[in-house]
């Protein structure tokens, strides 16, 4: 089994969508809006602020042709159709994650502006230069050959396309305590520093054009959550539906290793 592999069968998780449906009629909702379902698939850290302060950084107006690279669920993808007007393109490894993406999709009345294949990011099975944008938010992490990953998207993207990232990077030494949300073990985990992220983003023919550091405010972020957690358990559509009974020990690991400074959540954009 090759680390592709070992990745999809770390986020697969048969039932998902039935979970997801139930957790919606204990809630009671008879219809559901995006952010209705941001506790769940806005799946990093920082949540959907995260996905807006990069937003911000990512000069869209509508119409814009967006890719996201590790769609998950489709929470950013949604966001990026429903608040900025943008069609967006969502490539994932996880079968599942992209039915569910698709079916949610298609609940929220967006699948017009948003729709999701399945395929390897080192693979991507998409036209040269199609792209005006291109995002990958929490998903370098699980990918070993970064190098391949940002070739691949500057190849779909257009002349003077902009490429956003928002990935928890290495920022000191030590071990990496597991389990984490995105890696049980060594064997799916591939955290690498931004200085390795900046060399293989110019290698590719990328130009850096926006550095930034997120550590204080995922902390901050991540331990509301946790506090939140701690008083009155999970939110009904949360993160465990995604990651299972060990949530609340990967999210205190991710925030233990942040406040260490042994990891650090950071925002890249660069231009082709």
């Amino acid at each position: 089994m090759n680390s592709e592999q070992r990745v999809s069968e770390h986020y697969g998780k048969e039932g998902l969508e039935e979970r997801i449906l139930q957790a919606l009629k204990r809630l009671g909702k008879d219809s559901v809006t995006p952010g209705d379902l941001a506790a769940m698939d806005e799946f990093h850290v920082g949540g959907l602020a995260a996905t807006r302060e990069l937003a911000e950084q990512m000069e869209l107006r509508p119409g814009l042709r967006m890719l996201d690279v590790g769609s998950g669920v489709g929470g950013p993808a949604r966001y990026f159709a429903a608040e900025h007007w943008c069609h967006v393109t969502g490539v994932d490894l996880t079968d599942e994650f992209v039915r569910v993406a698709q079916n949610l999709t298609r609940m929220l009345k967006l699948e017009d502006l948003a729709e999701f294949r399945q395929a390897s990011a080192l693979e991507l099975p998409l036209t040269d230069g199609t792209f005006d944008r291109a995002y990958m938010i929490h998903v370098g992490m699980n990918i070993a050959d970064k190098a391949g990953v940002f070739r691949e998207v500057k190849r779909v993207l257009k002349p003077g396309g902009l490429f956003a990232i928002f990935d928890v990077m290495r920022k000191g030494e030590g071990t990496l305590r597991y389990p984490l949300p995105w890696a049980l073990s060594e064997e799916t985990s591939f955290v690498a520093d931004v200085a390795t992220y900046r060399r293989m983003l110019e290698d590719a023919g990328f130009r850096i054009e926006k550095e930034r550091g997120r550590g204080e405010f995922a902390i901050q972020a991540t331990e509301r959550n946790v506090e939140q957690m701690a008083k009155n358990g999970p939110p009904v559509l949360g993160l465990q539906l995604l990651m299972g009974e060990n949530t609340p020990l990967m999210v205190k690991n991710v925030l233990a290793m942040m406040k260490e400074g042994l990891v650090e959540p950071v925002e890249l954009v660069a231009r082709c």
